[in-house]
C-alpha cells in the first residue's frame, strides 16, 4: 500500500513538474520581471483590462512541446488602446505564442529610430499569434504596417486573428531586405473587413498583406511565405489587397468578396496562387514577374478576372519598374459573369517617365515588354462578355 502511495506522489509531482509556472500581471513592470524569469513552458497571462502606453519585450525561447506563452486572462477582454509611439509587443527568440489579445482604436505615431507597429515578431523563429483583434487601428503616416514580422527568424505563423475596420494602414507585413528575410512565415485563417481607401497620395499603403517591400531591387529574395485560408470581405484600402513583392510565396484557398483590389503579383517570381475564390469587387488576380502558377481558381462578377502585365524588363536578371509576365501556368481556373476573363497585356505601352526614381530603380520607362511563352489553357470561362482578350501586338 506504502509502494502504491509513494507512486502516486511521484506521479503527482512529475505531472506538476511538467507544467511551467503563470505569471499573472497587470502593469508594464510585472510583466518586465517575468519576461526576465520565464521558461519554456510558462505563461504570462495579462489580467482584464483596458491598457495604454504599453510597450513589451519577450527575448526568451521555449520549445516544441513547451512553449513560452503569453495570454489574455479572458480573449477579448484585454485591449490596448490609444497613442502608440513604441512597438506594443516586441517578441524575439523561439516558440513563443501571443494568444487572446485585442488591440482597438490605437494610433500609430511614427518615431525616429524606432519601429513603430502593435505586434512585432523580430529575428523570430517558430512563434505564433493566434486569436487577436485588431480594431479601428489607425497610423499618422503612410506605408505604415500594424503588424510585422521581419529579420532573420523563420516559421513563424499568424493565425485565427479579426483585422476589422483598420484605416491608412497595412495591416501585415513580412519584411524582405537585402540582408535579413523571415522565411517560412505562414499567415492563415484570418478575417480582414471592411478597410476603407488610404487618404495618402497615390492612393498607396493599405495592403491587408504584404510580403516584401521592394519588388524591383529585391523581388528576386525567396521568402517562402504562405498565406492561405483567409477571409477578405469589403477590403478597399488600396488596389492591392496582397501585395507579393518576392519570390517562392504561395497563396491558397484565400476568399475575397467585394473588395476594391487584386491579389497582386507585384514583383518576385514562382509564386503559387491556387484554389482562391473571388466574388465580385475590382478585380481578381494581377499578374508580373515570371514562373508563377495560378490554377484552381474561381472569379464571378468581376470586370476582369486575371491580368497578365506588360513590363519595363523580363526574366529574373533584368531590372524592370515592372517585369512582363512570362513562363506562367495559367490553368484551370473558372470563370463566370465577369466583363474580360484573362487579358493577356495589361498596361500596354504605359509612360512611367517622372514617376520614379530611375537612380534608385535603374530601369526604363515605358512599359513596353510584352506577356510572353504563358502557358494559358483548360480554364472554364463562361457568361463573360470577351473570355480572352490579347494585347500584345506592337
Amino acid at each position: 500500500m506504502i509502494k502504491y502511495w509513494v507512486l502516486t506522489v511521484c506521479c503527482f509531482c512529475a505531472v506538476q513538474l511538467s507544467f511551467g509556472k503563470v505569471y499573472k500581471v497587470a502593469t508594464p513592470e510585472e510583466f518586465s520581471k517575468a519576461a526576465a524569469v520565464v521558461l519554456p513552458g510558462d505563461e504570462i497571462v495579462i489580467a482584464k483590462g483596458n491598457y495604454n502606453g504599453w510597450s513589451l519585450t519577450l527575448n526568451a525561447n521555449g520549445t516544441a512541446a513547451k512553449p513560452i506563452i503569453i495570454r489574455a486572462e479572458k480573449t477579448g477582454k484585454v485591449i490596448f488602446q490609444g497613442e502608440v509611439r513604441r512597438a506594443v509587443l516586441k517578441i524575439s527568440g523561439s516558440y513563443i505564442e501571443v494568444k487572446g489579445l485585442s488591440f482597438e482604436g490605437c494610433i500609430l505615431f511614427k518615431g525616429k529610430g524606432s519601429d513603430v507597429v502593435l505586434v512585432h515578431l523580430d529575428a523570430a523563429r517558430y512563434c505564433r499569434l493566434s486569436d487577436c483583434k485588431f480594431i479601428k487601428d489607425t497610423v499618422n503616416t503612410d506605408f505604415m504596417p500594424i503588424v510585422v514580422v521581419s529579420g532573420n527568424g523563420d516559421h513563424n505563423r499568424i493565425d485565427n486573428c479579426s483585422f476589422s475596420a483598420n484605416f491608412n494602414n497595412q495591416e501585415v507585413q513580412v519584411r524582405v531586405g537585402k540582408e535579413d528575410v523571415s522565411l517560412y512565415t505562414l499567415i492563415d485563417h484570418n478575417t480582414f473587413m471592411d478597410k476603407d481607401s488610404v487618404t495618402w497620395k497615390g492612393n498607396n499603403g493599405g495592403e491587408c498583406v504584404q510580403i516584401g517591400q521592394d519588388p524591383i531591387m529585391l523581388g528576386n529574395r525567396y521568402s517562402y511565405a504562405t498565406v492561405r485560408d483567409n477571409r477578405f470581405i469589403r477590403c478597399n484600402g488600396e488596389p492591392e489587397v496582397i501585395s507579393n513583392k518576392s519570390s517562392g510565396n504561395k497563396y491558397v484557398n484565400n476568399y475575397f468578396e467585394d473588395c476594391h483590389g487584386e491579389l497582386v503579383m507585384r514583383g518576385g517570381h514562382e509564386c503559387l496562387v491556387d484554389s482562391n475564390t473571388f466574388a465580385g469587387g475590382t478585380g481578381g488576380v494581377r499578374v508580373n514577374g515570371t514562373t508563377h502558377t495560378i490554377t484552381n481558381n474561381k472569379f464571378k462578377g468581376l470586370p476582369i478576372a486575371i491580368r497578365l502585365m506588360y513590363g519595363m524588363a523580363k526574366g529574373k536578371i533584368d531590372t524592370g519598374f515592372y517585369i512582363a509576365a512570362s513562363d506562367c501556368v495559367i490553368k484551370n481556373n473558372k470563370i463566370n459573369q465577369c466583363g474580360t476573363g484573362i487579358l493577356i497585356g495589361g498596361s500596354k505601352n504605359a509612360d512611367w517617365t517622372g514617376k520614379f526614381d530611375t537612380k534608385r530603380y535603374p530601369s526604363r520607362t515605358m512599359q513596353d515588354v510584352a506577356p510572353f511563352n504563358n502557358e494559358v489553357e483548360n480554364n472554364a470561362i463562361k457568361n463573360t462578355k470577351v473570355p480572352v482578350l490579347k494585347e500584345t501586338a506592337p
